[in-house]
């Protein structure tokens, strides 16, 4: 038998089936990627893409045009040449608050226009999850250490329309201290809104903590001191309490580490100091 140098000895010689079933890798184009055609042997990096082809530049710099799929060796091993899977839209960034991240902004002049809180506390929590928002906004806010004195506080910043002051307060319940205060403030340029929690800590969900629900305070005990005992936290003095508070304001990362009651009244504050125009003149 003559054997023929074109196609070996015998070209049924050998499972053919399986050689007819033998899958040749799909390999996505990506910039840089090189790649060899077989029919000419052209030889050249993926610089770009379109619909029906591949750009392909050789070390020369010439380039040339080559259609989707098979005959293609790349690293020497044959491969069919897809288009690139089509990339996800980007997402823009979040802040932790689920607002729109805002990147490029300069800084901002603050605005005569600020949100009071009643505690260092109370800040604390605002800022972690509505500081984007506020710096971006140009809102400052500034803890009562207290709501007693609430209408002076008031009265010194002297609210008008472009120096409207939103308060937060703890625990404003019908009946409540908190709601009495509040009520007795009549400026068209304040918003009091409140939470129903006894104090801000309480508005931390308890999921974030690892706890079903915040511990039940007997009546008489100081709210902070007994959470701390129920938790097992050493309560003897303000730094303990402090340290407490650090604990979990170390666990609250997003909106979503908080209750919606608290959410909705901080998005209404912010909403109404920055309505209009202000004394920065911005």
């Amino acid at each position: 038998m003559r054997h023929s140098k074109d196609y070996g000895t015998d070209v049924l010689a050998g499972d053919w089936r399986r050689a007819a079933k033998r899958q040749v890798p799909e390999v996505p184009a990506e910039p840089g990627l090189v790649v060899e055609e077989v029919g000419d042997g052209f030889c050249g990096a993926v610089v770009d893409w379109s619909k029906d082809a591949m750009v392909l530049e050789d070390r020369h710099g010439k380039r040339r045009n080559f259609p989707w799929g098979h005959g293609y060796l790349v690293d020497g091993a044959p491969v069919a040449i897809t288009r690139p899977a089509a990339a996800a839209p980007k997402q823009p960034a979040r802040s932790a608050s689920g607002s729109i991240a805002v990147t490029d902004h300069r800084a901002r002049i603050a605005r005569a226009s600020r949100i009071l809180v009643e505690g260092v506390h109370d800040g604390e929590l605002v800022e972690r999850v509505w500081g984007h928002d506020l710096r971006v906004a140009g809102v400052v806010v500034e803890p009562l250490h207290g709501i007693d004195d609430l209408a002076e506080a008031i009265a010194d910043v002297q609210p008008g329309p472009h120096r409207r002051i939103g308060v937060l307060l703890d625990h404003l319940v019908t009946g409540s201290k908190e709601s009495r205060i509040a009520a007795a403030v009549t400026s068209p340029h304040v918003l009091v809104v409140g939470h129903p929690f006894v104090d801000i800590w309480q508005a931390v969900r308890p999921r974030v903590l690892g706890i079903p629900q915040w511990p039940e305070i007997p009546r008489g005990t100081d709210w902070k001191t007994g959470i701390c005992h129920a938790f097992g936290w050493p309560a003897e003095d303000a730094a303990d309490i402090g340290q407490a508070w650090q604990r979990i304001l170390d666990k609250v990362q997003t909106y979503v580490d908080l209750e919606p009651a608290l959410l909705a009244v901080v998005e209404e504050l912010i909403d109404f100091v920055t309505v209009g125009p202000d004394e920065t003149g911005e």
